[in-house]
C-alpha cells in the first residue's frame, strides 16, 4: 500500500500552507497549479500523479519522490 505524505514533507520544510506550497511551486520549479488542484494533493491520497507535478514538488520542496511516498508491503498490513 502506498501512503501519500506531502502535508508531513511540506511541515518538515517549514510550509504550512497550500499558498505557501503555491508561491514555492512557482518561485522554484516555475509550474503553476491551480488552489483546488494543490488542496487536493495536500488533503487527499491521489489516484495519480503527473510526473510534472511530482517534479515540480520535487523541486520546490528540495525532496525527491520517495520522500513524498511511504511504502508498506501487504504482510505488514494484514492484521492491522
Amino acid at each position: 500500500m502506498l501512503e501519500w505524505v506531502l502535508r508531513r514533507v511540506m511541515l518538515e520544510r517549514g510550509v504550512w500552507s497550500g499558498a505557501q506550497l503555491l508561491r514555492l511551486l512557482q518561485d522554484k520549479a516555475g509550474y503553476r497549479l491551480s488552489a483546488p488542484s494543490v488542496s487536493a494533493l495536500i488533503n487527499e491520497q491521489p489516484k495519480q500523479v503527473k510526473c510534472e507535478t511530482l517534479d515540480a514538488l520535487c523541486t520546490a520542496l528540495e525532496c525527491s519522490p520517495g520522500d513524498l511516498w511511504i511504502h508498506t508491503s501487504p504482510d505488514q498490513t494484514k492484521g492491522a
